[in-house]
């Protein structure tokens, strides 16, 4: 009995199993379910056009490099081209206007920053002799997310900015902005009629186009925060009361301005940084360029600088008529809708008609192909 336990036991522990089938590794290969981008798909040409840089310490050292590369760049760009533009403040006639989309263009170069447009311009490059013969001027209203947004309307919209009067006092960009002839509004009761009477002579008898940011502030890109009217009353004056009637120009703006047809029109313009490095922008990559509430300027700036490559996406709306609407509370939520409803669909990173869109095709020059057919190519 014991003898048989025994031998039950051994031939347990030495009994081998059957061998299993061996699998050749082509065969392991094919049996692998592959996923991979369809060719020719928006994702396959992301992954063939990105670049595998080197991990771990130096992949921050390149960073580092090109982020001093940039700003020597800038820091020889921004006086000699603003050097320049102070000289074109001489010259009568578009010179200064169009050398400042040039400046801004020249910025947008060295930060790597593609402008795609969607949509056309309303209104021309402006001008005095615009002006005299009856061209309409142009207030374009955007959303404002960050400091990006000044160089990229900058190349794209032959315009001034309107802008708080605290920039003013910066110790390069106030100055950069005075020799760029943006107007300075402190939103104080006492200063209200001085600063409209201003951009009405800005823009019926200099011919100045404007730019406004009618949010009031910047936000976190998210999403756009309501229009304030008081940003529209150069296009919408107040109604005047009952049994009053018509009062007689009081300047040289104003009688232009109450010529027929002579109302500024109001384009809305929808801006979203929607590429970076290539690949989409989603949600948590936002940040890298909202640049909103008491986030200090230089930090945000060296950061961005450390950035291969971004995109921005201009989206021109029709313009609106100011006439056709009763109040300037009307406009400003005209205005608001469309830039929000074009902000939102630009962040679902949803494809535009390519006949409808196109690169600024001179990035120093920031001309568009609208700005060629006036000019005879």
């Amino acid at each position: 009995m014991d003898s048989r336990m025994i031998a039950d036991f051994i031939r347990r522990l030495t009994r081998r199993r059957s061998p299993s089938p061996a699998i050749s590794r082509s065969a392991m290969r094919a049996s692998r379910q592959v996923i991979a981008p369809s060719p020719g798909s928006a994702a396959a040409v992301a992954i063939a056009t990105t670049t595998v840089m080197p991990s771990g310490r130096l992949r921050e050292y390149a960073r580092t490099a090109r982020a001093v590369g940039r700003l020597a760049a800038i820091t020889v760009w921004v006086p000699l081209s603003v050097g320049f533009e102070a000289v074109l403040l001489l010259v009568p006639g578009t010179a200064k206007i169009r050398w400042t989309r040039m400046v801004w263009g020249g910025l947008c170069l060295l930060l790597s920053l593609r402008i795609r447009v969607v949509g056309r311009r309303a209104g021309g490059v402006g001008g005095r002799r615009a002006r005299q013969n009856g061209e309409r001027p142009v207030i374009y209203v955007s959303n404002h997310s960050t400091w990006l947004d000044v160089p990229v309307l900058g190349t794209v919209l032959p315009s001034n900015f309107v802008a708080k009067g605290d920039i003013e006092g910066w110790p390069i960009m106030g100055l950069v902005s005075r020799i760029g002839r943006t107007i300075f509004v402190s939103r104080q009761r006492s200063t209200t009629g001085r600063e409209r009477d201003e951009m009405l002579h800005r823009l019926m008898v200099e011919g100045d186009n404007l730019i406004l940011f009618p949010e009031g502030t910047s936000s976190d890109g998210s999403r756009v925060l309501p229009f304030l009217s008081a940003f529209f009353a150069i296009a919408k004056p107040p109604r005047l009361p009952k049994g009053k009637g018509p009062v007689e120009p009081d300047s040289e703006a104003a009688a232009i301005a109450a010529r027929p047809g002579m109302t500024p029109l109001i384009q809305p313009v929808s801006v979203v940084y929607d590429e970076l490095e290539g690949l989409p922008v989603n949600h948590a990559r936002r940040p890298v360029f909202a640049w909103y509430g008491d986030m200090e300027l230089g930090p945000h700036v060296w950061q961005l600088l450390k950035w291969r490559s971004m995109r921005a996406t201009v989206l021109l709306h029709p313009a609106l008529d100011p006439d056709d609407f009763p109040s300037r509370k009307a406009l400003a939520q005209a205005a608001w809708r469309a830039v929000a409803a074009g902000a939102a669909e630009l962040r679902q990173n949803q494809p535009q008609p390519e006949q409808d869109s196109a690169y600024a095709c001179r990035p120093l020059a920031g001309m568009l192909p609208q700005d060629l057919e006036r000019h005879g190519g």
